[in-house]
């Protein structure tokens, strides 16, 4: 079967992987019965992606003829000799309308129908979404007939989050049984310290004494007093002293290690601090002066910068980023600010460029990180770039897309600002598209 590649733009790429049978016609009857009936329409349809009900559909209301498709047989019939070049041309056009994504050309889109009753296209390579013309006549019959949904094809997204709410749950359960085990641990450490604290009271056996220690031969002595010294060992009785002053006496000993650890630690950063250059106690007074955090915030920054041009990996950021002293969110706030210093328009690309560095925020084990991602995005556009605020729905909708961000964090950061103190600034304003986007997503992922 000779094969062609969808699209005509794409007609002379000798490498191009979509491809699909070339159109077969055959002309059936005479007179008034005359029909044209393509050959290998399921074939075709199969390899665009679509039911072959749409594209037969298709010609009969471009070319003005009534055409049928039976699903039984796999014959699709148009009324009217029509030629197969004039066919194919028609094919052309529903598969620029109906089957390639509006943004990369990719045919690999599968036809999606609204909570409104809208026909868009989602391509699986871009994630583009692309909005059909519902003016053609097409669209009437593509509503009234949807496409069946692919096997497997349920949200990803949810899929994930229902991975994650059962890690969280074992994860729970795992802090419990080490809860218990610690618990367990402490009583058994408790209750060795009592056990040391003991002291040996004679028994009675000892007081009373025996007929042969009072032996009046030297050798019958010597052997009484080794005997006396295995019935001494034989005859102890141990007891614990659970007096108010033992009790106190066995927790200051087991305080008293602890305490000289701290004590050396003082001392030890005692003497650091003491051999501090000159130079540093005029940055402390200085940052006294300005505000010790504006300070340390520069100082991140710069640091973040120099390692920054050693081209680090993700990981290997993600590893720097924990070794710095700060919060989470500091840290993550003068990462934004060294990957985008002086970006204004353009932010978006530049966060595609760079989403990989981001991801060393997202993906920290501390809870929150997304939160924590998104908040530093937020103080970048207010404080650093307002220019930048202005394509914030762009940068959110390309984090989502790339899995970096979830819907549940970003709805939650969006409500915690507009509850805020700047929540009369315009970033909001900005990022509502998105979040409107995000919600009727989610809505008509729930009723498919």
């Amino acid at each position: 079967m000779a094969l062609q590649n969808i699209g005509a733009s794409n007609r002379d790429d000798a490498f191009y992987r979509y491809k699909m049978p070339r159109m077969v016609t055959k002309i059936e009857g005479r007179g008034n019965g005359i029909k044209t009936n393509v050959v290998n329409m399921v074939d075709i349809a199969k390899a665009l992606g679509r039911p072959a009900a749409y594209t037969t559909k298709y010609f009969g209301c471009e070319l003005g003829a009534q055409s049928k498709f039976d699903e039984k047989t796999g014959i699709a019939l148009v009324n009217g000799a029509h030629e197969t070049a004039k066919l194919a041309g028609l094919l052309e056009n529903f598969i620029k309308k109906y089957v390639q994504c509006y943004g990369c050309g990719n045919p690999e889109t599968e036809i999606i129908i609204t909570k409104t009753q809208m026909i868009n296209m989602k391509c699986a390579a871009c994630g583009f979404i692309s909005d059909v013309d519902m003016r053609d006549k097409l669209t009437t019959f593509i509503l009234k007939n949807p496409p069946e949904q692919k096997k497997g094809s349920k949200d990803k997204k949810a899929m994930r989050r229902a991975e994650k709410e059962r890690l969280k749950e074992g994860e729970a359960a795992d802090e419990e049984l080490k809860k218990i085990k610690k618990d367990s641990l402490k009583k058994k450490s408790t209750s060795g310290n009592a056990k040391e604290a003991v002291t040996k009271v004679p028994s009675k056996k000892k007081s009373n004494g025996s007929d042969e220690d009072h032996s009046p031969t030297r050798s019958h002595a010597g052997e009484n007093d080794q005997a006396a010294d295995d019935d001494d060992d034989d005859d102890v009785q141990w007891q614990t002293d659970t007096s108010l002053e033992a009790a106190k006496q066995r927790i200051q000993e087991q305080l008293s290690a602890v305490t000289a650890d701290m004590v050396m630690l003082s001392t030890t950063e005692e003497t650091k601090s003491s051999k501090k250059s000159p130079e540093h106690e005029k940055s402390v007074v200085n940052g006294s002066k300005n505000g010790n955090r504006v300070s340390s915030h520069g100082a991140l920054v710069n640091e973040i910068k120099d390692y920054l041009k050693r081209s680090p990996s993700a990981a290997d950021l993600k590893s720097f980023l924990e070794s710095l002293t700060g919060t989470h969110q500091e840290t993550a706030n003068a990462l934004i600010e060294a990957l985008f210093e002086g970006v204004g328009k353009g932010f978006s690309k530049e966060v595609v460029k760079k989403k990989k560095f981001l991801v060393a925020v997202a993906a920290a084990q501390e809870e929150g990180s997304q939160i924590v991602l998104l908040r530093s995005i937020e103080s970048f556009c207010l404080n650093t770039s307002p220019e930048a605020a202005k394509e914030i729905a762009l940068v959110l909708k390309s984090l989502y897309d790339g899995d970096v961000i979830e819907e549940e964090f970003v709805l939650e950061w969006y409500q915690q600002g507009l509850a805020g103190a700047n929540k009369g600034s315009q970033i909001w304003k900005h990022v509502k598209p998105f979040i409107e986007w995000l919600q009727n997503a989610e809505s008509e992922t729930e009723e498919e």
